[in-house]
């Protein structure tokens, strides 16, 4: 029997093609709040910078307009980059949005740049530079009790205590994770292959700490689901063509949903993308049910966060109700 375990939402604010961002930033509010109605625990957003088809680039400020759009869920980063800033100023930030919203703020932290090299660029970025494990540190010890002799303090920030998540889509990430003690989630969303080989590692090198004394994974899994089982298939091509002119250079705003994916993309690259979106629940609801069951069964994570980018706001929130109603069920 699959144990109940929380579900939580990825959103990175997409912004459809024949909408704006301020579009975007206006459905991704009113789907946290639908959300929350659903009994979804988490509402996470992700640092993604130059995507036309992204709004969620200066991630704090939407998580504090969600925040304050929402009364108990709690609200974080999935993730901020974390080498695309001083760590103070995260502290700074995060503990800021946990100072107004206590006990409801999350930092998950990728090491990826989140943008093409113009972007590291324009951020000013080293690209050489690596100082990820010495960075998360340094948060944590922000977030850690006032010191008040300390050279530099994180005000707001110290003693807030923010939980802090590390991010990953290969083995790296989960050796650091074990290694400080801090939960994990796992991009098997869009970047699947190492994840049975990142969750073993992960689990077995765990070192118990003061911010997590056992082992906890977070899994994400993409969701299409719709009443009808085809117009759940039709709305994962928008998310198809997405992966796919990324691939090829030629990103933009998220597209239109297809009868002719194959015809668009052509066969070859369809199997790449499925490839990299293997970990789905695609269908009407007893599909969808059923799917997401055999992956919990398969990889027994202690949280899911659900995905999926679909064009039309209406049909994303039917799915994520849908995909709600079903880990209730579970």
């Amino acid at each position: 029997m699959t144990t109940k375990i929380p579900y939580s939402l990825l959103d990175l604010a997409p912004v459809p093609e024949g909408a704006e961002t301020a579009d975007a930033i206006r459905n991704t509010l009113d789907l946290a709040a639908h959300a929350e109605d659903w009994g979804y625990h988490r509402y996470w957003m992700a640092e993604h910078h130059n995507m036309p088809g992204i709004a969620s680039s200066a991630t704090a400020v939407l998580i504090g307009l969600v925040a304050q759009a929402t009364r108990r869920m709690r609200i974080g980063a999935g993730g901020i980059m974390l080498p695309n800033h001083a760590p103070l100023t995260v502290a700074e930030a995060f503990g800021t949005l946990a100072t107004v919203f206590p006990d409801r703020i999350d930092l998950g932290l990728g090491r990826a740049p989140g943008g093409d090299g113009a972007v590291i660029k324009a951020l000013r970025r080293d690209p050489m530079a690596d100082s990820f494990p010495q960075d998360v540190v340094d948060l944590l010890e922000y977030f850690g009790p006032e010191q008040e002799n300390a050279t530099v303090r994180a005000i707001p920030g110290e003693g807030t205590h923010v939980p802090i998540w590390i991010l990953g889509s290969s083995l790296y990430g989960a050796q650091l994770a074990a290694h400080l003690g801090l939960p994990y989630s796992f991009a098997s969303h869009f970047a699947p292959t190492d994840l049975e080989q990142a969750l073993e590692i992960y689990r077995r090198k765990f070192r118990p700490s003061p911010w997590c004394q056992a082992p906890r994974v977070m899994m994400a899994i993409n969701v299409f689901a719709a009443d009808d089982a085809e117009e759940a298939a039709y709305l994962r091509t928008t998310m198809q063509l997405a992966f796919a002119r990324l691939r090829t250079g030629m990103p933009g705003k998220l597209p239109r949903p297809t009868r002719d994916l194959d015809g668009e993309i052509g066969i070859p690259m369809r199997k790449a993308v499925d490839q990299s979106l293997r970990i789905s629940a695609v269908g009407n609801p007893e599909a969808v049910k059923e799917q997401l069951r055999g992956l919990i069964a398969e990889h027994h994570p202690d949280e899911v966060i659900l995905t999926g980018q679909i064009h039309d706001h209406t049909a994303r929130l039917r799915s994520f109700e849908i995909a709600a109603q079903v880990m209730q069920e579970l």
